[in-house]
């Protein structure tokens, strides 16, 4: 279950802390993604998805200036397009599958996330970005389009007028201005997003990881479902839940007056 712990990650280097991933994209000198990288993603996550230890994830870029600048324009230089066929479907794949992971995934953006590295950071959960950070999808200016989810996954974010700021005009937002558009949830100093995010990350080891799972589908099923069917699936997962043995330990705990001991089962 764990073997891939020990494999090697092209463009990524994992640690695990505890209950928490940490995935640190190591790139330089703009931490860009490749095929490769984005291929290590999918199957980097994929391995923690499986991993009942792991209950969150956090994702940071390498050095103090780039999360991500995206994707290797090196590699679009010759306007083939199979090789544009295999990046955006390696793209659709990485953060789809980030998107799924079942538990909670944080964004700890130490900088630039230009491009594809700010779709990495839409596909997590939440986002904390230091005082310095900028962020834009800026591809339109090169000729491209962000296919990394970016011009679905920003406007349910920041809404639909923002998201065609940044995507038709190119326009880019500094750590303030995405916090106050709701792109990012907190701002920090700079140096201080990881640590930040590991605490959020090691807080919501504290809620129930088999609630979180089901939890995190159903708001997100919010994307596609209507009202009324998601009202009806929430209160079957409710139910569903009294099958697993962290409910069990959940309610004995609180009875108890003690901290539960998950066991994501």
């Amino acid at each position: 279950m764990t073997a891939y712990r020990e494999k090697p990650h092209t463009g990524l280097k994992l640690e695990i802390e505890g209950n928490v991933a940490v995935v640190t994209l190591t790139n330089p000198p703009a931490n860009t993604w490749t095929v490769d990288s984005l291929a290590a993603l999918r199957d980097l996550v994929t391995g923690l998805n499986a991993d009942r230890d792991v209950y969150a994830l956090v994702i940071t870029g390498e050095g103090e200036k780039f999360f991500s600048a995206g994707a290797d324009l090196k590699q679009f230089a010759d306007g083939d397009k199979g090789v544009a066929r295999v990046a955006a479907r390696r793209f659709g794949e990485a953060f789809e599958t980030l998107s799924a992971f079942r538990g909670v995934s944080i964004a700890a953006i130490n900088g630039y996330a230009m491009g594809g590295g700010l779709e990495c950071a839409l596909a997590c959960d939440l986002r904390i970005a230091e005082e310095h950070a900028q962020l834009a999808l800026p591809e339109a200016t090169v000729g491209l389009l962000p296919c990394g989810g970016g011009s679905q996954n920003l406007p349910r974010v920041v809404g639909e007028g923002w998201a065609k700021r940044m995507i038709l005009l190119g326009e880019r937002v500094d750590a303030a201005t995405a916090l106050r558009i709701g792109l990012v949830e907190e701002v920090v100093g700079k140096g201080e997003a990881k640590a930040r995010a590991i605490q959020w990350a090691q807080q919501a080891g504290k809620q129930s990881p088999t609630s979180i799972a089901v939890c995190k589908a159903l708001v997100q099923a919010t994307r596609t479902q209507s009202h009324a069917t998601a009202l009806v699936s929430e209160r079957e997962a409710f139910v569903d839940l009294f099958d697993t043995a962290d409910q069990k330990e959940g309610v004995s705990a609180f009875l108890e007056r003690r901290a539960a001991q998950w066991m994501n089962a």
